[in-house]
């Protein structure tokens, strides 16, 4: 049995109507909206993220769900989902995004991989915690480091409760799953 990266894909079976969701998930700021553009990029898929949704700090890692169902039930039926995607800059929305149906679908973000999202692949994407808080910081500032660490804790619990589960983990270390097209 192949167990390449690239087999993983190939062999993914359509699991929202005709398309194959493709999961990316693990804990903040590890890396995982970077390896989800270049993964959509490569797959030639539309991406949504969980960055797209108003979800609080203080919140549910999960608040983004309840959100992005409807658009995902859309493509399930095999039309397009038209939302609105928030600004975390400006905390408002902004203009229409049409997400088209397409063979794949990279849905990204914390939470992405959850039991009840209807992943084809589930990839988790890691790095170690001083890493990601230091990302955090850059990203963010200063000012969003005791955020930060409250809200690590409930992803943490999160994905402990939840039992997330992965087809293929990602890290610092790993090489990439796919190139970005040229």
């Amino acid at each position: 049995m192949d167990l390449t990266p690239a087999a993983l894909l190939e062999s993914t079976r359509p699991s929202l109507g005709a398309i194959r969701l493709i999961a990316v998930d693990g804990p903040s700021a590890a890396g995982k909206s970077t390896f989800a553009r270049r993964l959509a990029a490569a797959l030639d898929a539309p991406l949504l993220g969980s960055d797209e949704f108003p979800v609080p700090w203080d919140g549910d890692p999960l608040a983004w769900w309840p959100r992005a169902e409807p658009l995902l039930a859309k493509l399930a039926a095999g039309r397009p989902a038209t939302f609105h995607p928030y600004d975390w800059r400006t905390g408002d929305h902004g203009p229409a995004r049409e997400i088209p149906v397409a063979a794949f679908l990279v849905l990204e973000g914390v939470g992405a991989a959850w039991r009840g999202c209807p992943a084809a692949l589930r990839i988790w994407v890691d790095a170690p915690h001083d890493v990601r808080r230091r990302r955090a910081e850059r990203r963010d500032g200063p000012a969003i480091l005791p955020s930060w660490d409250a809200w690590s804790v409930r992803e943490r619990h999160h994905f402990t409760t939840d039992g997330t589960i992965a087809d293929l983990i990602v890290t610092p270390d790993s090489r990439p799953l796919l190139r970005e097209r040229k």
